[in-house]
């Protein structure tokens, strides 16, 4: 937070002021301050998570500008055949141009998947494997909050069928995951705990990503049967000297090469938010 200094002319009811008033009364400003810039950064994310979707069930927004150019070629065929004869050249101009924008519209799912390559497979449930939401219960309220909202996130604008949240040791576990069924959730959270560490992800400092993880040499048994693709991006907090591990942030998919640059930068953003 910024501090500017400004010069006011000198006012008596603020000049005998005593020091520790006058500190009060700084830190309640710089504490409310704080305060609004955290809620603002807070709404500013809740906004811009959701630009992968309108959250319209069975809606496809990437063939939205095909339905877009459809609505608007057929107004104007509706607006041709409607209109009085004799039709001026100035209109069948407008016209003609008309269509060919709607009929650009039309094709441009189809160049948008030429031009991004193969189609990413998509996600399907796992048949074996037990859908869990687990957090640490040591982890205050408005975090727990935000990592609610961002494990949801991620499983419904992604082909993530699991994701992990690991901050300074404390869980968040959401979707399916191949763990015991008959465990309450202190003991499911205590078995993920035990799991990660012998896995070894707390010590991961190089973001990972394998697209293929079925023809890997890996073998985590806590992922889902038919897990395919897997993102782990680690939280780093930078210091002056160093660089501490605060922990990650881990996403598997069912489908083959899952995560995109541009899906992988996006949760690379979404981790940012728990770092320090």
């Amino acid at each position: 937070m910024s501090v500017q200094i400004c010069n006011f002319p000198l006012n008596p009811r603020f000049a005998l002021r005593p020091r520790s008033q006058t500190a009060a009364r700084s830190t309640r400003i710089f504490a409310r301050a704080e305060n609004e810039s955290s809620r603002s950064d807070q709404q500013q994310l809740n906004l811009s998570v959701l630009r992968f979707t309108f959250g319209i069930p069975g809606l496809d927004e990437s063939y939205l500008p095909r339905w877009i150019g459809y609505g608007f070629g057929s107004l104007i065929l509706l607006n041709h055949f409607s209109a009085s004869p004799p039709i001026n050249e100035s209109q069948l101009r407008s016209e003609a141009l008309g269509l060919s924008l709607a009929a650009f519209s039309v094709a441009l799912p189809y160049f948008g998947k030429f031009l991004k390559g193969s189609e990413v497979e998509k996600r399907s449930l796992p048949e074996e494997g037990e859908q869990v939401f687990v957090i640490s219960s040591s982890i205050g309220d408005s975090l727990k909050e935000d990592l609610a909202w961002s494990t949801y996130v991620l499983l419904r604008n992604t082909s993530t069928v699991a994701v992990m949240i690991s901050i300074q040791g404390e869980l968040c576990v959401r979707g399916y995951w191949n763990c015991p069924g008959q465990m309450l959730k202190a003991q499911l959270h205590d078995w993920f705990k035990r799991k990660v560490d012998e896995i070894g992800l707390a010590d991961v400092k190089e973001t990972l990503y394998f697209p293929q993880y079925a023809g890997s040499a890996l073998s985590w048994d806590i992922l889902p049967d038919g897990t395919r693709s897997v993102f782990v991006q680690p939280l780093v907090q930078n210091t002056d000297e160093s660089e501490k591990m605060d922990g990650f942030l881990l996403v598997a998919s069912t489908a083959g090469y899952a995560y995109s640059d541009k899906d992988r930068a996006w949760i690379g953003a979404m981790a940012d938010k728990f770092r320090g």
